[in-house]
């Protein structure tokens, strides 16, 4: 598995090409305008920047990278691809439509993947001919440094493709694969999105400030991050999609997304990337 394709140059894409390029495999990115492609060229050529400037990756490994990676507007540039790695904004009939696209771009045996944080894999499998050949790869951000990925089945998913799947992102990229039945949310954000959205009640009911929960679950619990800090750096926007995928799933209060949370994307307070959220960020 040397060939990949990813569909999309945000962050998530430009950080998943990137890391399989690092790791020697021909990546082809495919973006929608030529605009986007050159911003997706251009994000991955500063984090690799960012990588040689801190000693954690030679000049010269660098510019092989590049030399490996390549963006494109056209879907015929994936024929040949042995994986393809979609990692589109998190809307459901969006995936489906580029999974039929796919299905028609790309050779039988190509292994089609979906980066979705929260979607069950099922219900973008199934926009295919090829359902059985089609499983999740979620990687966290930012993916240069994240070492989990989560690698989910479907009830129809060959365990043969999860398998090679599981080896390329062990063995080729170096990163810690778990495994997980297509549930939404699978593991991590099962249980993160609950906790997250519990912190948003607490501080809209006035209980404490947003700085006091963050510092409290830092000091408490041994968190890196604090939880309404971490909803800035996710999305408020990513953050309300997956609680709406959960409670679409399991109809369960504990999953249901805070009225504030949806306020505050409504009014374009999306975190870090907006410039605001719980934070003001300059």
């Amino acid at each position: 598995m040397q060939k990949i394709g990813v569909i999309g140059g945000g962050t998530m894409g430009a950080g998943i090409a990137e890391v399989c390029a690092k790791s020697g495999s021909d990546v082809v990115v495919i973006e929608v305008k030529q605009e986007f492609a050159d911003a997706a060229r251009a994000r991955i050529e500063k984090s690799l920047g960012r990588a040689v400037s801190k000693n954690k990756l030679s000049q010269e490994d660098a510019d092989a990278a590049l030399g490996r990676l390549r963006v494109s507007l056209d879907y015929a540039d994936l024929a040949d691809r042995d994986l393809v790695i979609e990692a589109a904004p998190e809307n459901e009939q969006l995936k489906r439509d580029i999974f039929a696209r796919l299905d028609e771009a790309v050779g039988e045996n190509t292994i089609l993947a979906t980066n979705t944080s929260s979607i069950p894999i099922i219900k973008v499998a199934t926009a295919t001919k090829r359902p059985e050949r089609v499983v999740g790869v979620h990687f966290f951000n930012p993916v240069p440094v994240m070492p989990l990925v989560e690698i989910i089945s479907t009830l129809v998913t060959d365990p043969q493709v999860a398998d090679a799947v599981a080896g390329y992102v062990k063995d080729t990229l170096g990163k810690n694969p778990v495994r997980a039945g297509d549930r939404s949310g699978f593991i991590v954000n099962a249980l993160l999105i609950p906790y997250l959205c519990q912190a948003i009640r607490m501080y809209d009911s006035g209980y404490a400030s947003a700085e006091d929960i963050d510092t409290a679950m830092k000091g408490g619990c041994g968190y890196p991050m604090g939880p309404l800090t971490l909803i800035d750096t996710i999305g408020l926007d990513i953050t309300l999609a997956a609680a709406e995928s959960l409670y679409a799933e399991f109809a369960e209060p504990h999953f249901a997304p805070p009225a504030l949370l949806r306020r505050m994307v409504d009014a374009g307070h999306l975190g870090k990337k907006s410039g605001r959220g719980f934070y003001t960020y300059s």
